[in-house]
């Protein structure tokens, strides 16, 4: 089925009806009293090590947070939803995602996300990604959705290709993060892609 166009994407400003749900997760807006939860790895340099910011001391992730009570609707171009990633059943904050609206235009997105280390392995990550997936092309009707991360960060690139997400780009030295020259690696997903995924052909 082929996307409607551009026109009939939903009318701006747009606002997700929150929370976004998952099997296990809310995706909601962060509020000021999840300061603690987000210092607890916003402040830790093993999180930043591969990201383009931190680690945070207290004044530093007081000031983020407050940036991201702020991103909570897409008005145009460029602008952003920073969410806050908890278990429904016992209400933790495990991290956060954003979902940037690159062009409403020719239809672009990107994801990124930050997820505490102490509640790794449990899929949470992908989850969460997914969710925004979901949001850009069956909710905005997006055409493209990239994800750009350090080269070396590994770990980051197998849950993008666990999310079916395609390996686009490899930019050799195109950045100088921590005192040193670092690759950038660029994944992305068409909505084509994205219908498939969600409803393989079946088999012969």
């Amino acid at each position: 089925m082929p996307l409607p166009p551009a026109s009939q994407t939903p009318p701006l400003p747009y606002t997700p009806d929150y929370p976004i749900r998952t099997e296990r997760l809310d995706l909601r807006p962060v509020t000021q009293d999840d300061f603690a939860a987000i210092h607890a790895y916003q402040s830790r340099p093993e999180v930043c090590r591969y990201l383009y910011w931190g680690p945070f001391d207290e004044a530093g992730s007081r000031a983020s947070v407050t940036a991201k009570t702020t991103r909570t609707t897409l008005r145009e171009s460029g602008d952003l939803l920073q969410l806050a990633v908890v278990v429904r059943d016992s209400g933790t904050l495990v991290g956060d995602v954003t979902f940037v609206w690159n062009s409403r235009e020719h239809r672009q997105g990107g994801i990124g996300y930050v997820f505490h280390p102490d509640h790794a392995g449990h899929g949470y990550a992908t989850e969460a990604s997914r969710a925004l997936l979901r949001l850009g092309f069956e909710e905005l009707q997006l055409h493209r959705i990239q994800a750009e991360l350090d080269g070396r960060n590994t770990a980051s690139a197998r849950l993008l290709e666990r999310l079916g997400m395609r390996r686009e780009g490899h930019l050799r030295e195109n950045e100088f993060l921590d005192g040193e020259w670092a690759d950038e690696v660029i994944y992305a997903m068409l909505a084509r892609e994205w219908r498939a995924q969600q409803h393989p052909a079946p088999r012969q």
